[in-house]
């Protein structure tokens, strides 16, 4: 259970650090007089506008290696079946 705890931790700082560093995120601190206050703030466009662009990627890829493994696949031909 600790692990499984660990693990998923671990994602979460994972996915802040990616985030902060893409600009999904921002950090802003302020302080007036006795008061101090924090805000994170979500940039939900940012964050689709790059969804699309690796959705874009993965998709090419896929095309990619359907083309290369296209060429492989006509070569191979199905055994008889035999009764």
């Amino acid at each position: 259970m600790r692990t499984l705890l660990g693990v998923v931790l671990l994602l979460l700082v994972g996915i802040l650090g990616v985030g902060f560093y893409q600009g999904w995120f921002l950090f802003s601190t302020g302080s007036t007089g006795q008061t101090s206050s924090a805000t994170i703030t979500v940039d939900q466009d940012k964050i689709r506008a790059d969804e699309g662009k690796a959705r874009e990627k993965v998709e090419e890829f896929g095309q990619k290696a359907k083309e290369k493994a296209g060429d492989r696949t006509d070569k191979v031909k199905e055994p008889e079946r035999r009764p």
